[in-house]
């Protein structure tokens, strides 16, 4: 199985040693070098029609980049395209659900499955719709946080709300709700001018058990932070 290894304290990148025949795949442009021995090639992973539903669901590039070491044994360095953490999950006895752009790469035995979601959570959700994306096999996974990552622990009568621009990875066992609100009274245009006078945006109730990833960061908030500056 390829070795995935976080390197650095600050803005890390992600090491990988593959043996000979071994492959992994990642976001377009997260590769930033690897040596001779391996061969990258851009890739629509399990043809055009998953490479779609990814792009809507995941926020994710229509093409793939896929690492094979085909000449021996080699490495390479993996970095996000926004600055911050990086986390690797174990996939196989547990399941993740993957936020908007937080996949960085994963192994050849792990798929990314989009599936589709409630109408509820669909109508509310800030992109993808009714479609979510789900791991499924066996190894390993990495995902990235915009600033850094903090792993929540979910247990039963004890729900939990995140805001929906901070939510990384999620167990799949655990139930969710999205909402644009934490209240759990009022109608919907109260909660919609709740949502608007508290400065909340969507906001993801979980319940059950099971393990979450969330940063520190959102980028959402950034970029209209920017813009304002940008318009003084």
């Amino acid at each position: 199985m390829p070795v995935f290894t976080i390197t650095g304290d600050f803005d890390p990148f992600l090491h990988v040693s593959l043996r000979q025949g071994e492959k992994i795949y990642c976001e377009s442009n997260a590769m930033v070098m690897m040596e001779e021995a391996l061969e990258l090639k851009g890739k629509m992973t399990g043809g055009i029609g998953a490479a779609l539903m990814r792009r809507f669901a995941n926020g994710e590039s229509f093409f793939q980049q896929h690492i094979e070491a085909v000449r021996g044994n080699g490495d390479c360095l993996l970095a996000p395209t926004l600055p911050g953490a990086l986390q690797i999950l174990d996939v196989g006895h547990n399941q993740y659900m993957l936020s908007d752009g937080c996949f960085v790469a994963a192994a050849d035995s792990v798929e990314l499955k989009v599936r589709t979601q409630n109408v509820g959570n669909a109508l509310f959700a800030q992109s993808g719709g009714f479609f979510i994306t789900e791991t499924s096999g066996v190894g390993q996974v990495v995902v990235s946080g915009f600033g850094g990552i903090s792993e929540l622990e979910v247990e039963p009568g004890r729900d939990v709300i995140i805001d929906n621009a901070h939510v990384v990875a999620w167990d799949s066992r655990l139930r969710y709700d999205i909402s644009m609100t934490t209240s759990s009274s009022g109608g919907f245009l109260s909660n919609l001018v709740n949502s608007q006078t508290s400065g909340e945006g969507m906001v993801l109730r979980f319940s059950g058990k099971g393990k979450i990833l969330i940063c520190s960061r959102n980028s959402a908030a950034l970029q209209s932070f920017l813009m304002r500056q940008s318009a003084q």
